[in-house]
């Protein structure tokens, strides 16, 4: 195991639509993609993509839709380890000038406790906050070894704040703050008070602002792609997050600002392409990317 990854899984059902019928109404979508889906999960992914295959703890049920999931975790050669639930969770998605809406369906009642995995040759952790117990219960075992913790803090769920006592690289949302009723700076002194060694806030198209160690508070902007290139910005985050893991596992010595950097063109990338999985860039995608949007990584 070089990583594991810890989230809630789903099939998402993107689709690109002029309108949504109401009543006794058919609409059809011009566009549609079925793929993987989930915070953690498309992380997952997205690191397995650019070539470092990590293992998951994510829901699985025994339906048609459980079997699809484990079918396009074997097609990138992650290993499953799965929590049970009665049925598999689907998100709707509906992208729209670089925003989009989502329905989700989900089953987050868990028919097992989560299994105890054998840490050995693990380098990271990466968690996003679904399945809590599970969550703070490698989070703290991964700290006790020295691995890294990382946490994609998209909302605030039941144990967030005892959860970031463990975290050593704490990536969260400006949805993250609004629901603490705190500004960006009182959550950025927060994360730091609670240990963090990288914190930020991600700010979509506004990019992020982030610190490391004690070090001043930076801004990374976000590569402009232009409006007639953005197709789908849902899954940018997820992304966002696999790409810093996997450039942190490629090269553990590199600053957290080159990580962070290679993650943004990896996003830059994805937002052109429909779908979580048509998103994942190879490396030379992101550098492709990196060189043509303005920040070249070579």
């Amino acid at each position: 195991m070089q990583a594991l990854f810890i989230g809630q899984s789903y099939i998402d059902v993107t689709f690109i639509t002029d309108e949504i019928p109401t009543g006794d109404e058919k609409a059809v979508a011009r566009d549609y993609a079925v793929s993987f889906g989930g915070n953690a999960v498309t992380a997952a992914f997205a690191c397995a993509k650019l070539g470092v295959i990590p293992d998951l703890l994510t829901t699985v049920a025994d339906d048609w839709l459980g079997r699809m999931f484990i079918d396009m975790a074997m097609s990138y050669r992650i290993s499953i380890h799965g929590r049970k639930v009665a049925r598999s969770s689907l998100s709707f998605i509906m992208p729209h000038d670089r925003q989009r809406a989502i329905v989700r369906c989900r089953d987050d009642h868990y028919l097992h406790p989560f299994p105890i995995l054998n840490l050995e040759g693990c380098r990271a952790l990466h968690i996003d906050g679904h399945q809590p117990d599970a969550a703070l219960y490698y989070a703290k075992a991964c700290r006790e070894r020295g691995i890294l913790t990382s946490l994609d803090g998209g909302g605030v769920r039941s144990n967030t704040m005892e959860l970031l006592s463990f975290i050593d690289i704490a990536i969260v949302s400006e949805r993250f703050c609004g629901q603490l009723a705190m500004s960006n700076e009182q959550v950025l002194k927060l994360l730091k008070d609670k240990g963090a060694k990288v914190g930020g806030i991600t700010q979509g198209e506004r990019g992020m602002t982030w610190f490391e160690g004690d070090s001043p508070v930076r801004q990374l902007d976000a590569l402009h792609v232009p409006d007639d290139r953005v197709i789908d910005t849902n899954g940018a985050g997820d992304l966002f997050h696999g790409a810093y893991v996997y450039s942190y596992l490629k090269n553990p010595s590199s600053s957290w600002e080159t990580h962070f950097r290679f993650a943004r063109a990896a996003s830059a990338y994805g937002v052109q392409h429909l779908g979580n999985e048509a998103r994942l860039p190879s490396p030379g995608d992101v550098i492709a990317a990196a060189a043509a949007y303005g920040d070249p990584l070579q």
